[in-house]
Formats: structure tokens, sequence, C-alpha cells
């Protein structure tokens, strides 16, 4: 019998009982404001990596504090310090961090807690706009920390300015690199490089390719790519311009419509690179078995040595429009496909993030979502985010790790 060897964190939204609280915060009273028994893990440990799921700002009491965003960004990192810390780490090997802010006019106050905690050599972030499943909360944050075995390197193309907000352009570990979420900036002056969907994807993408560089890596290594776009109309515009980077074996990738952090960016992409000999593409079985048609601008999953980065995945048919629930059966029949095509099974999987353009269809996307695990829950992070498929209800992009 193969034996997992993930470590499972699993804290309820009340039984965050380490952290630290400032006296005197007002908390909203009463239950928590997540349903009980939410089919999410508070963070899977998986060899040097913890994935921590989307963390909200909720205390010791199960309430999620009241308050500005200073106040809830405060109460998410310090939940985001225990968990970590009980998965054998600290807030200092923090590698990537996705921020979900509800409204951007809290990015500077936001800024200002979050630098607090890495006041040197600050992890790889993105930040993006968008609601949050529960409507109180100003902010959610998702992290992948690195265990104090493991290596930890910021990586900073030479000639470039550092960031006037705190993040770091990348974070290596071992054969690993995040790197932050990039926008059409010029690295070595931090200006603005204005244009369309197509000039500003460019400008995004040849900015990576510096800081591959700097990592002794290539466009070639990358196996994950998230890309926000504000307007889907420019859907076709982004992928014109993103495909000649990656024209052999794209990596796995999901695009979304959120807002960004300024007005004048149209879009921002988030990769991650593995230095690996054994780099595969696997494009997701048809129902019957048949072999799948490979997509242009991404691969259905991409496995490199034990782990798997599998792209977002919709599950819409002419049958079950309109039907959360039956979509994400749909979305997850084609996820399974795709691990067993690999080799892999559900219960590898440690990380993943569902995209719902209506958070009233949580309820029934969890329903459907919670019979494919076994063993114990992944790290999820579930916002509201739009689609590209005008039909589609759901998409969940999954992260696996196989012992």
């Amino acid at each position: 019998m193969r034996v997992r060897m993930a470590l499972l964190i699993v804290l309820a939204a009340g039984a965050i009982a380490g952290a630290r609280q400032g006296g005197g915060t007002s908390r909203t009273p009463a239950r928590g404001p997540l349903p009980a028994n939410i089919p999410v893990g508070s963070a899977v440990r998986s060899a040097d990596f913890i994935y921590v799921a989307g963390t909200l700002a909720i205390g010791a009491d199960g309430a999620l504090v009241a308050g500005d965003v200073r106040a809830q960004t405060k109460q998410v990192l310090e939940n985001i310090s225990v968990i970590v810390a009980r998965a054998g780490s600290d807030m200092s090997r923090a590698a990537s961090v996705t921020v979900y802010l509800k409204r951007s006019a809290d990015f500077a106050a936001m800024n200002e807690v979050y630098r607090k905690y890495w006041p040197v050599d600050p992890p790889a972030r993105t930040t993006v706009i968008t609601n949050l499943i529960v409507p109180e909360a100003l902010v959610e944050i998702s992290m992948i920390a690195i265990h104090r075995r493991g290596e930890r390197r910021v990586i900073h193309p030479a000639g470039w300015m550092k960031s006037a907000n705190p993040y770091s352009y990348g974070i290596k570990s071992g054969d690993t690199l995040f790197l932050a979420g990039l926008i059409s900036r010029s690295g070595r002056d931090n200006s603005p490089v204005a244009g369309e969907m197509g000039a500003q994807t460019r400008a995004a993408l040849d900015n990576a390719g510096e800081i591959l560089t700097a990592a002794g890596m290539t466009y070639g290594d990358v196996v994950s790519s998230r890309v926000y776009i504000t307007d889907t109309a420019a859907f076709q515009d982004m992928n014109a311009a993103y495909r000649p980077y990656f024209p052999v074996d794209p990596p796995a990738r999901a695009t979304v419509r959120t807002g960004l952090t300024a007005p004048e960016y149209l879009v921002e992409t988030t990769l991650t690179a593995v230095k690996g000999p054994e780099r595969v593409a696997v494009t997701t079985p048809d129902a019957d078995g048949t072999a799948g048609r490979p997509n242009p601008s991404f691969s259905s999953a991409i496995r490199v040595g034990n782990r798997l980065y599998l792209s977002g995945m919709l599950g819409n048919t002419d049958s079950n429009k309109g039907d959360a629930a039956a979509q994400t059966r749909e979305t997850m029949a084609r996820l399974g496909r795709t691990l067993k095509a690999a080799g892999f099974e559900w219960d590898d999987v440690v990380d993943g993030v569902v995209y719902l353009p209506n958070v009233r269809d949580f309820a029934a996307m969890n329903e459907s979502y919670r019979p494919f695990f076994s063993v114990a829950f992944p790290a999820r992070t579930t916002v509201d985010a739009g689609l590209v498929s005008p039909d589609s209800l759901v998409e969940i992009m999954l992260t696996a790790v196989r012992w």
C-alpha cells in the first residue's frame, strides 16, 4: 500500500488559537462567516513546500474581524503565521503569495501592514482585485512556503530597480522558481509600458524572461501560469501574444477576469518554473478513453519529477448549462482523467484554486467537489472571478505531488 507522506493541517474557522491578537479589536458577533465542514485543508506540506489555503481574517472566536483592511490583513497574516509554524516553517520562508483584495483603494493600506511581516527579502507576490466568498471580507491571502531545511534565494535581474511595493520578483528553492505577478512595467525604472492587451502581455512576459534568465532558467522551464485579464473580450489578443513564448508543450494555465491594482494595466501573469529533465506535457483524454486534442495555448497538465501542475479546467456542456453542481462534477471528471493519465490520484492533490463567477454557487460547487477526496482535503482558495467561457460557472486548477 502506498503511504501518503504529506502533513495535513486542518484548522477549523475558530480554532486558530495560537494567533496573536491586538487588544480591543472589534469583531462581528455570533457564528463564523463560513459554513461548517467546507472541504478545504488549511495547509498541506509536501516535501519542501507548504501549500497554505486562502485564509481570511477569522479570529479565535470563529468570527471575521470587523474593521478596515489593515485590521483584516494583520489577522490574516497572524493566522497564516500559526499555520506555517505548525507545518515546520515560519513567515520568513514564504516563497509565493497571492493577495485577493476586494477594493483597489485598499492596496496601499494592505501594503502598509503586509511589509511589516517581511522587512527584507519578501516573497514573490501577486495582487488582484476580486470579490470574496464572505461578503464582509476585504482581503484573502494564500501562500506557498518553504520548509526550514529548503533553500530560499531571492532572484533579482541585474539592472532592475527594487519594487516600491513589498515583494521580490522571484524566489528560488532548489529546482523551483516562483515569479511575482508581472504587469506591463519596466523592471529597470518601474515605469508603465503603455499599450493594448497584446503589447502588455508581451511586456509582462519579456520581464518574466529576464527573471528566468537571472535564475538560470528559460521559458521552456515554466510549468504553470495564471493569467489575470481585465476584459474577457481581449482574451484572444492575449493568447496571440502569449503563444510565441511557449511554442512547444506550453505550461498549464488558468485565465480569469479580475481587477488589477491600477487602471492602466490590462493583464497580470504569474508563473512557476521547474528546472527538471523529466518535463512531460499531458493532454486530458476524452471521456471514452481516446486521446484528447492538445490546446496550442496551454497543456492540460505538466508533469515534472513527482509534481503535476494542472490547468484550470471547465465543465460546461450543452446539458448542464446553468447548473453549477453538474458543471463541477464534469470539471472534476476531466481533472480526474488528467491525473490518471499522468499517473496520479486524487489523494495526491495538495493545492487548488476554484474560480466562481457567482459566489452564490459556492455551496453547490462544494457539494460536488467533496466526494472526490477520500483521505483529506487539499489546501484551496475560492474566489469570485470571471471566466472566459460565458456559459461556465466554475473553473478549477490543481497541483498534485506523488510519493
